[in-house]
């Protein structure tokens, strides 16, 4: 059995720890995990116990407002690469394209940025890749993020497969090194416009 081992980065935050991801070639998806820990009991963020009126009227407009959504407009095939297992998404990584990953679960807000992903993934192809995760199906991928208020968008870049400079100790682990950076620029495509700017990742915009 073949292993692929991913080793994620974080930066921006020094109090992010570093992850490990580990995928077999022979595994289809993520293993579950027990369901008091699932992400089907997490918060959706626009969907908290405690938000003030404000909050839920600001995700209001954030669902319905075209400054957000844009208007309508043909987009062609969805360019949205749905997340099916980990050796699935390393191989993506491998590519050498930036990855935004945004980890779902159903709620209104959900909503709201499936179509704001669909513009920015149709806007930014092929230089830019979007992969949407339904966290309820992969809790294990998921619960590695540590986050507690879904949905939330993260940023892989792995220019390249990581060099190992020291000794090889199990020639069938392949390692991968993946940045990741977290997303909390507006979640449009003006916003993603101006992050993948102040990160020097490069794109073109499809007309």
């Amino acid at each position: 059995m073949v292993k692929k081992k991913i080793h994620a980065a974080s930066t921006g935050n020094p109090a992010w720890p570093a992850q490990q991801f580990v995928c077999s070639s022979a595994t289809a998806e993520t293993p579950s995990v027990p369901s008091h820990a699932s992400p089907t009991r997490a918060v959706c963020a626009s969907e908290m116990a405690g938000a003030s009126f404000f909050d839920r009227m600001v995700s209001q407009l954030r669902s319905t407002s075209k400054y957000y959504t844009g208007y309508p407009k043909d987009l062609g095939p969805s360019r949205i690469i749905p997340f099916t297992s980990e050796r699935q998404f390393v191989q993506l990584l491998h590519e050498g394209r930036p990855v935004v990953v945004a980890f779902t679960i159903k709620c209104t807000y959900t909503q709201h940025l499936d179509k704001v992903l669909e513009e920015a993934a149709a806007t930014f192809y092929p230089h830019i890749k979007f992969v949407r995760v339904e966290c309820p199906k992969y809790p294990g991928f998921c619960l590695t993020r540590q986050k507690t208020e879904y949905p939330f968008l993260e940023v892989f870049y792995n220019p390249e497969q990581a060099a190992n400079p020291g000794k090889i100790v199990d020639p069938s682990i392949t390692k991968y090194s993946a940045k990741v950076l977290p997303f909390n620029y507006d979640q449009s495509v003006y916003g993603f416009r101006e992050y993948f700017k102040k990160y020097g990742f490069k794109y073109s915009e499809a007309n």
